[in-house]
């Protein structure tokens, strides 16, 4: 018999808010990069 295993909810909120705040993180230093060398 196969249990199914559940995620504990508080692990879970945190790693999509890790995984929302990562992704914005990345898109703002893309961004940077991107205006920075459009300036030179």
């Amino acid at each position: 018999m196969r249990q199914q295993f559940k995620f504990p909810r508080g692990l879970l909120i945190r790693l999509i808010a890790y995984l929302f705040v990562g992704h914005l993180f990345a898109f703002f230093v893309y961004l940077l990069f991107l205006l920075g060398g459009q300036n030179q």
